[in-house]
């Protein structure tokens, strides 16, 4: 089915998405209600899912009734949060207690435990109202799902987080979540053109759902606004609290005023020579004028140190892959020994890597990342942060879910990172990551605000 739609061309300076928090003082005047808001939602959801296909199921009924609990807390002002009346979209491998979760896989299919995941249950504590669940690939690396990039429904949305990239991207919701171990979250918000905080490890609770990678996991919010990432991941991190051993987001539960970082270290990364060359230039002249705004962009020419860390960044790959291939193999060995059939070649690949290697093997690679997140540490008294893309090329055509290459180092060193869209390329969207530290977060969201502003020619305040 064409989508129409979908012809529109990608401005970074001219397209909005979805904003909620600009609507939530029309919620308090009474000049608007959450209920409308969500009406305008579905409106769009109706005419542009059958093409983009980005929900795997909708619970309208259930989104409209606690649509009208919102406007009432509202009509009397007690709104729960400032996420009170926030349409959000559930990634399919997080459980909802009304709702399957069946993580792309037939094995899954109809399944549900009847209780909510630690992030879903924090949203509905907030008073968000949950329209539906979004399409994951299979067991979030594998055979992709049906959902299409909302700017050209002929292209791959990515993955691992399809449906949520694209339903924000689509404007028919303001938010929905996402998870990464390599790639997922940070790739689908830059093929779609959205926001997103890949928050520091462990800040945002992952309990409760399917169990990918557990060292190396993280949650996050795909959103239309720089705003609405900041608020909801600070929202759901306070009240779902961290994965255990780990604080919640530090700052402010408002998005951070605008900083302007002094230095940025520049990273080519593996990806680099993957990289089309039209995203090279539009990635290249986009931090040339980074410096003419009196940015210093330091990069691996400069300095033996960066060098060094760029070369790890190859070895990287392996590690990441042996990694998440040895703490998956329970239970995708559980599922084989139980239904081989109704798992997807490369998951039977998968399932059969992980039964060879050995404890000794992942010892050494856990080695190898405490080492790594100490070098990207280091950098911390020397650049506010580290900037590269988020992506090898705009959005391919077909269903493939992309080159995971620019998001493993932020996976593995456990720090924030951003896409933040502001280039594109062809007309479609191109990402900007931004990569910051170990549990400062506030600080790179800054920066990030600092640099949205001046793309969109908007007055920051010096400094």
């Amino acid at each position: 089915m064409s989508d129409p739609a979908s012809t529109e061309t990608y401005d970074p300076k001219t397209v909005t998405l979805l904003s909620f928090s600009d609507a939530v003082p029309s919620f308090a005047d009474g000049s608007d209600t959450p209920r409308a808001y969500l009406e305008r939602c579905i409106e769009i959801v109706e005419a542009r899912e059958p093409a983009v296909k980005a929900f795997v199921t909708l619970n309208l009924d259930g989104a409209r009734k606690a649509a009208d609990a919102s406007t009432e807390r509202y009509r009397t002002g007690r709104p729960l949060s400032a996420l009170d009346g926030m349409p959000v979209g559930i990634k399919d491998v997080h459980e909802t207690e009304d709702m399957p979760m069946q993580v792309g896989s037939p094995i899954f299919e109809g399944w549900s435990s009847g209780w909510d995941g630690a992030c879903v249950y924090a949203l509905r504590k907030a008073g968000a109202l949950i329209v539906g669940k979004t399409v994951t690939t299979e067991f979030a690396f594998a055979t992709p799902g049906p959902t299409r990039n909302p700017w050209d429904t002929t292209r791959t949305p990515g993955g691992s987080s399809s449906g949520s990239g694209a339903a924000v991207g689509a404007r028919m919701i303001p938010a929905a979540t996402g998870s990464q171990v390599r790639g997922s979250i940070l790739r689908p918000a830059a093929y779609c053109g959205a926001y997103t905080l890949k928050a520091s490890y462990g800040a945002i609770n992952s309990l409760g759902g399917f169990p990918s990678a557990p060292s190396l996991i993280h949650v996050g919010f795909i959103t239309g606004t720089l705003a609405d990432m900041w608020i909801t991941s600070h929202c759901v991190s306070h009240i779902a609290g961290g994965d255990p051993g780990h604080p919640s987001l530090a700052g402010p539960p408002t998005l951070p005023r605008p900083e302007k970082p002094t230095r940025l270290i520049r990273l080519d990364t593996a990806g680099w020579a993957a990289t089309t060359e039209e995203t090279k230039v539009a990635f290249d002249e986009y931090l040339g004028g980074l410096a003419e705004a009196g940015i210093e962009i330091a990069c691996r020419s400069d300095d033996p140190e960066i060098e060094a860390y760029e070369r790890d960044l190859v070895t990287l790959r392996d590690v990441i892959a042996l990694m998440l291939t040895y703490e998956g193999r329970w239970p995708l060995a559980m599922y084989a020994d139980r239904d081989w059939e109704l798992l997807s070649p490369r998951v039977q690949e998968r399932v059969v890597a992980g039964r060879e290697l050995t404890p000794e093997d992942y010892a050494q690679a856990l080695e190898w990342c405490v080492a790594f997140r100490a070098r990207h540490e280091a950098f911390a008294d020397r650049a506010d942060g580290l900037i590269t893309l988020n992506q090898v090329d705009p959005a391919s055509a077909g269903m493939p879910v992309g080159d995971m290459v620019y998001g493993e180092p932020s996976s593995v060193a456990g720090c924030p990172a951003l896409n933040l869209p502001l280039l594109s390329v062809g007309g479609m969207p191109l990402g900007v990551q931004l990569m910051g530290y170990f549990r400062e977060d506030r600080r790179i969201v800054a920066n990030a605000h600092w640099l949205v502003h001046a793309a969109r020619g908007i007055a920051t305040p010096a400094g």
